[in-house]
């Protein structure tokens, strides 16, 4: 969920390959998240974690992540009525209810440009911040709705399997799933899900029965980093 490294690590670990292997984004679950306009923004806080980020990239990073927030809550201090929006042009949906600056940039006929002749201050925002908090704006709804996916994603992934769990005892398992699950004995509902050919029914259906009353000896694993 945090970087395409990581989801081809994952890839090659979990699943193998039989051919050259190639990374395609189809692969990530949560591509919404990796896109290249937002990667400093992911991954330089892990390489400062890691202290292989010099100073100088830091303190530019630090400057541009101060600057996106001082420029995101300008945006969410200004907003405008539907009637409002109409004065200036702004065709949104009239229902009554406010809408702040950064709402406003979520519709695709609405940019900073526009915005910035309503309430100047806007013009003085960086061109990059400017079309980074563009971008940011677009997704904003996705990524919600994404960000509560993974959330679900992590809280589920790290439940325990226990390493003498009987899979024959699960009913709706097709042999295939079953046959696989069984060879490779994964430790978690995590990396069940990573194992080829184990579908999503297949994995509510284990989910269902680990969670069961039969279940007793399955257990939360510690959250496993993600790459």
């Amino acid at each position: 969920a945090d970087g395409y490294v990581g989801v081809m690590i994952d890839d090659l670990v979990t699943r193998g390959v039989s051919e050259p292997y190639r990374m395609f984004t189809a692969r990530a679950e949560y591509r919404l998240s990796l896109r290249s306009d937002n990667a400093d923004k992911r991954l330089t806080p892990m390489g400062i974690r890691l202290g292989c980020v010099g100073a100088t990239r830091r303190a530019a990073f630090e400057a541009r992540r101060k600057a996106l927030d001082e420029g995101r809550r300008l945006l969410e201090s200004l907003s405008l009525t539907p009637t409002e929006a109409r004065r200036h042009g702004l065709a949104i949906n009239r229902d009554g209810r406010r809408r702040t600056a950064f709402e406003l940039l979520a519709h695709p006929d609405i940019d900073m440009a526009r915005l910035a002749a309503i309430w100047p201050e806007l013009g003085r925002l960086k061109k990059d911040v400017a079309l980074q908090l563009e971008a940011d704006a677009r997704y904003a709804v996705y990524l919600e709705r994404q960000e509560a996916d993974i959330r679900a994603f992590r809280k589920d992934e790290s439940l325990r399997i226990p390493s003498d769990f009987d899979y024959g005892a699960v009913p709706g398992l097709s042999n295939e799933v079953r046959e696989k699950l069984e060879r490779q004995r994964p430790p978690s509902l995590g990396h069940a899900a990573r194992i080829d050919g184990v579908t999503p029914a297949a994995l509510v259906i284990l989910l269902a029965h680990l969670k069961g009353p039969r279940s007793e000896k399955a257990e939360r694993a510690p959250m496993a980093k993600s790459a």
